[in-house]
């Protein structure tokens, strides 16, 4: 029997010919490419194998470049023009890995960061760069964690979503860091895969969930709290999701006074992800929030917003020490994430590289990824001058 991958929404069909329309998003037959010959589920165990073998990231890359068709190119350039497979305009359909609309947004967080230049200074004694983070309680390997991605476990049976949480957390511990677990159109506020697989870690992860109403968000962040995880927050700007609103899924936009409310349920420091503008960090705060999340959701709920990188500085200075900043946005390489620190943020956030090294080698992908990362972050930060965390700011920037 064959599979068919409808190409604007990701669906899988079975059968040998393709549906005349596809049952979620209604596209035509003409929108659905064969994938391949369905075979017998691999065992637990035998995964973990194939997984645990990958030799190195180009391994990882075109594991997820074969088992991504259709829905992402995996190209060594993910800067979201439109000629690439995931870029599309959706026309109110689901947009898989793209951006929103003409993907704007999207392009600008990578062309926003790649217009900056880094300082090189190569006199002075000799150091080791020291990455360590200590924040949440935690003592961090680098300041770089998993972004809130939720959803890749609909892309295709090779990897559901409850094992694609689990690679996500399990390869962050196994770097020294934490993953942020998001929520997405086809969780419940009784199914919940990503807080499931924090809460088989041990709680060590970070569970954020989109605005949902009220009275769900309070059961959610009750569980998180009884899990013990360093933190908790929602995703502000998911109320723009158009798959959570055609999957049935209310989201809704948030006042200072809801955010209180949230806040004040839970003894765990609170994110507020999505701001990209100083009142609304204004407003978080606020309302108790101890964590600023500086994002515009990969360029998915609105196009023509500025990149992440141009807002960054400014909202940085006005939260000063009142919360931690993380930023996501574009962030691709070690230098991507230095230049983030150099902005303004305290810790970096990393989205769709995290998806290809989870679908292309499950944990250990993920581990292998965040080590590449934290490699070349070590290498920057030793040509820019910088032996700790303390030492990065502004002055390793060119000025524009």
């Amino acid at each position: 029997m064959k599979q068919w991958r409808c190409v604007v929404c990701n669906y899988l069909h079975s059968g040998e010919e393709p549906p005349e329309r596809c049952p979620v998003c209604g596209a035509p037959a003409n929108k659905f490419v064969a994938v391949t010959d369905v075979q017998p589920p691999a065992s637990a165990v035998s995964r973990e194998q194939d997984e645990s073998a990958v030799a190195n990231l180009a391994e990882v890359r075109e594991r997820a470049q074969e088992r991504l068709q259709g829905i992402c190119g995996v190209y060594p350039a993910c800067d979201g023009q439109p000629e690439r497979i995931c870029q599309r305009e959706a026309y109110g359909m689901p947009i898989g890995m793209g951006g929103a609309g003409a993907g704007r947004s999207f392009a600008a967080n990578y062309s926003a960061l790649s217009g900056i230049r880094l300082r090189t200074r190569v006199v002075g004694e000799h150091f080791e760069p020291d990455t360590r983070l200590d924040c949440l309680d935690q003592r961090l390997s680098m300041p770089v964690l998993a972004s809130s991605v939720a959803g890749p476990g609909r892309y295709g049976q090779d990897m559901g979503e409850l094992e694609f949480c689990a690679a996500t957390v399990q390869g962050c511990l196994q770097a020294g860091t934490l993953a942020l677990r998001g929520d997405t159109a086809f969780y419940t506020p009784d199914e919940q895969f990503s807080l499931d697989a924090i809460e088989a870690a041990g709680g060590r992860g970070i569970p954020v969930f989109k605005p949902r109403a009220q009275d769900i968000l309070l059961r959610l962040i009750e569980r998180a709290t009884q899990m013990g995880c360093p933190a908790v927050g929602i995703d502000l700007d998911g109320f723009g999701s158009t798959n959570m609103a055609r999957a049935g899924q209310p989201v809704f936009r948030k006042s200072e006074r809801e955010l209180r409310q949230l806040v004040q349920a839970t003894n765990l420091p609170f994110l507020c992800k999505g701001i990209m503008d100083v009142e609304d960090a204004a407003a978080c705060l606020a309302a108790g929030a101890r964590i600023i999340g500086v994002s515009n959701h990969g360029g998915r709920v609105l196009d023509n917003t500025p990149g992440v990188a141009e807002v960054l500085p400014e909202i940085s200075a006005y939260v000063g020490d009142q919360a931690l900043v993380t930023a996501d946005g574009g962030v691709r390489t070690g230098y991507d994430v230095l230049i983030m620190l150099a902005l303004g943020a305290d810790a970096v956030l990393v989205g769709r590289d995290v998806v290809r090294a989870a679908i292309g080698g499950g944990a250990a992908g993920v581990h292998l990824h965040m080590e590449h990362l934290h490699t070349v972050l070590r290498r920057a930060m030793l040509m820019t001058g910088c032996p700790d965390l303390a030492a990065i700011g502004p002055h390793i920037l060119h000025p524009a």
